[in-house]
């Protein structure tokens, strides 16, 4: 009785719930990896998009979205708002001074890259900033005042004093 129960647990730890779209997600990266090889895309690496990777942190205040894009200079980036879209738009470029036939191996991805985030409406797209220091890409999205928490004081145990008047108590 005691194998068998723990033959059940081991049996329903192994289980995982299907998905089919992340099946489909999965067929569709390799199909891309595929006739991204057969075309010769990935021979050089100064061939194709890269995605930057990026940190979204938000707060009372506003959001913050960190964007890691080292290697670019900053006229090569583009930071629009649009229909409430936030879209960074970016180029690193391939440096021609090295020979190809000197690389031994190249792992870093060059080309352009595209990044868009749909903003909550909460965000006032009126202010915004970007900094860009050491490779990274800051930029700061002000909530609007409206979406801002509002603390309100609670009076707790607090009764309102009624006082009678003296004329009417009589």
């Amino acid at each position: 009785m005691k194998s068998e129960i723990l033959e059940i647990r081991t049996t329903m730890t192994i289980i995982t719930r299907w998905d089919p779209f992340r099946e489909l997600a999965t067929l569709q990266h390799r199909v891309n990896r595929l006739v991204r090889e057969t075309s010769g895309e990935t021979s050089l690496a100064t061939k194709g998009a890269f995605t930057p990777a990026v940190d979204v942190y938000e707060d009372e205040q506003g959001i913050r979205l960190k964007l890691e894009v080292p290697g670019i200079d900053e006229k090569d980036l583009d930071v629009r708002i649009e229909n409430n879209v936030l879209t960074v738009r970016g180029e690193r470029k391939f440096e021609k001074e090295e020979k190809e036939e000197n690389f031994r191996r190249v792992e870093r991805r060059y080309g352009s890259f595209v990044r868009s985030f749909t903003l909550p409406t909460t965000v006032d797209s009126e202010n915004v900033s970007a900094e860009y220091k050491n490779g990274v890409l800051s930029l700061q999205l002000v909530k609007r005042a409206e979406a801002k928490p509002k603390q309100i004081k609670v009076n707790i145990g607090q009764q309102p004093v009624i006082e009678a008047n003296p004329s009417t108590a009589a």
